[in-house]
């Protein structure tokens, strides 16, 4: 593991990665989820893909990563950018696990790799919608120290910076951008996501032109078990841009 420190908005961010296969002369960048960490991807993937250079980061205000100010989806893709630019990496694959798909996606890379990535606008339940109005009420009265009996799952024990990001970042529509991205993608997803659901992942293979859509077996966190076949479409993949 090493540490990075990025300047972005007048702040220092320390970044953690880790590079595997330090050699390899095509570049790998994976990133992980909302309230994961560079560990799980690279747990998945590491065993895998021995030809490219392998780069795993710790997102700003997960794993070891700090984040000093409030950020949207585009700040931390600008933080990784800068990082990538620190390491000489280049934008060839980078793969993005839900959260980390919508960063990838702004990164521009040659090769896209969507792992169940959010990014699709789906409307909250009625049963939701009344639990943040009741919130609202409640904080406009004094109670705001209530806010986690009414906060999501993945906003829950966040500090107030990155409790603000999750705001920024949780109901984002990515839907032109996905439609601007002019490269070779790669969407992978779980059959049981819940989290994102397939529709999701149907929706933006038909909004990205040049798109393959691979349906896996298991939920949110498919990619884990199937991280093997997974590498192999990537790998297939990247030698197909080649050929053009």
């Amino acid at each position: 593991m090493a540490l990075r420190s990025i300047q972005h908005l007048q702040h220092t961010f320390d970044i953690s990665y880790e590079i595997r296969n330090p050699d390899a002369p095509v570049d790998i960048i994976i990133l992980h989820g909302w309230g994961s960490n560079k560990e799980l991807m690279k747990q998945s993937f590491a065993p895998t893909m021995d030809q490219f250079r392998h780069i795993y980061i710790d997102l700003p205000g997960f794993g070891k990563s700090t984040c000093p100010t409030p950020l949207t989806t585009a700040d931390v893709a600008r933080i990784v950018e800068l990082l990538m630019i620190h390491l000489n990496a280049k934008k060839e694959i980078i793969v993005g696990h839900s959260f980390g798909g919508k960063v990838a996606l702004l990164l521009d890379p040659q090769v896209l790799v969507l792992l169940s990535s959010a990014g699709i606008f789906r409307a909250k339940p009625l049963k939701i919608k009344l639990k943040i109005a009741l919130f609202k009420l409640l904080k406009n009265l004094g109670f705001s120290k209530l806010r986690e009996m009414f906060v999501a799952d993945d906003a829950k024990k966040l500090s107030e910076y990155m409790y603000q990001t999750f705001k920024n970042v949780v109901d984002e529509d990515y839907s032109d951008e996905f439609a601007k991205f002019t490269n070779t993608a790669l969407i992978c997803w779980g059959e049981k996501d819940s989290a994102t659901p397939l529709e999701s992942g149907k929706k933006i293979a038909s909004l990205i032109p040049d798109a393959k859509l691979e349906v896996y077996d298991g939920d949110h966190y498919f990619f884990m078990q199937h991280a093997k076949d997974i590498a192999q479409k990537i790998e297939q993949t990247f030698l197909k841009t080649l050929e053009h």
